[in-house]
């Protein structure tokens, strides 16, 4: 049997299909069924367009393609294909001379680059919130003494008026409190203590203190492998990660929900521009209503909160923390589901 006319696109890695301007397809490589997760068979009974939920912006690329006999690039296009996430991916789509005008299509993912720039933004954004809070914390610090001082000598002077102490009683816990806070905003940039940590023994310790404050209404549950090594780290730390996160996703379920801890392991991971063998891979996954839409964007920054009592310090605290460890910290969030996903690395001998 002859090879057919595209046998030697089945050898891309990059996922290559011929479609006409109806988007009926000729032709697609076995690495277009890898990114579709549908067979050849299978992609030739329906259109191209047919496998996406939104196929507007792949069908506009294909018919100016082919209006202006030329290619048409798009450098980040994010598509959603049937059954799965979106994907972000790089797409030319080159018209082909012939009786039948045809349109090369291909698609590029680029979730890794993206996922690289991103981290890249993160770090930078992490170490000038850093070089903020530690300015700001040694502002605050200095006066907060001369105001708790000056307190304590003016309840001298007013002892014998007893409904004037209230006052100063209001002033010096209100700059306790400043303290406190000042206390938290400076912990992060003390140096952690590294040392063999089960991350699972971190976990059910973070258990028992959430069902504790929550004892009804409120599930978590384990989805663990333990099979994992240890973890080169700071056990204190790694709890205050996970204690952060999970408290915030508790208060924003009101006490009442399904909250899961889910270990896995991650393979050939990049990490800090560092390459990594194998790496945790920690997920926190909660039912709850979701990060509101107009806060996502700076979840991390230091007092961004969505809760009216919130400090806005937990996921700062908890970015610094997994930064520290030469790991990332990232979510993903919609009504009814938030997962935050926390990648560190196992150690240069894994």
């Amino acid at each position: 049997m002859p090879p057919h006319p595209y046998a030697g696109l089945d050898l891309l890695d990059t996922p290559v299909m011929i479609v006409e301007r109806n988007g009926q397809l000729h032709y697609a490589n076995p690495a277009s069924e890898n990114l579709l997760g549908i067979s050849h068979k299978g992609l030739k009974k329906h259109t191209l367009y047919e496998h996406f939920h939104h196929p507007r912006a792949l069908k506009n690329a294909v018919q100016m393609a082919l209006d202006h006999a030329g290619s048409f690039i798009e450098h980040d296009l994010e598509v959603s294909p049937e059954g799965d996430h979106p994907l972000h991916i790089g797409l030319t789509v080159t018209p082909i001379d012939g009786p039948v005008r045809l349109a090369l299509v291909e698609m590029r993912p680029i979730e890794q680059q993206l996922r690289i720039v991103n981290e890249e933004r993160l770090l930078l954004q992490q170490q000038a919130n850093r070089e903020l809070i530690r300015n700001l914390a040694h502002e605050i610090k200095n006066p907060l003494g001369g105001i708790r001082g000056a307190a304590q000598l003016l309840e001298h002077e007013i002892a014998d008026r007893p409904e004037l102490l209230e006052y100063t009683g209001v002033i010096r816990e209100e700059a306790l409190r400043l303290q406190s806070l000042v206390d938290r905003l400076l912990a992060p940039h003390r140096r952690h203590i590294a040392n063999d940590v089960n991350i699972h023994e971190v976990l059910e310790r973070v258990r028992s203190i959430i069902l504790a404050e929550y004892p009804h209404g409120l599930q978590v549950r384990r989805d663990y492998d333990i099979s994992l090594p240890m973890l080169a780290a700071d056990k204190e730390q790694l709890i205050q990660v996970v204690l952060n996160i999970g408290k915030n996703a508790v208060q924003a379920m009101q006490g009442s929900g399904e909250l899961v801890f889910r270990t896995r392991v991650a393979r050939q991971v990049t990490l800090a521009r560092k390459r990594h063998n194998l790496a945790l891979k920690l997920q926190i996954i909660d039912n709850g209503p979701g990060i509101p839409e107009e806060i996502r964007n700076h979840v991390f920054y230091p007092l961004v909160t969505g809760r009216a009592e919130g400090t806005g310090l937990g996921l700062t605290l908890a970015q610094t923390f997994v930064h520290q460890h030469g790991g990332t910290i990232e979510f993903e969030s919609r009504p009814g589901y938030t997962c935050f996903t926390v990648l560190m690395p196992f150690g240069p001998d894994q």
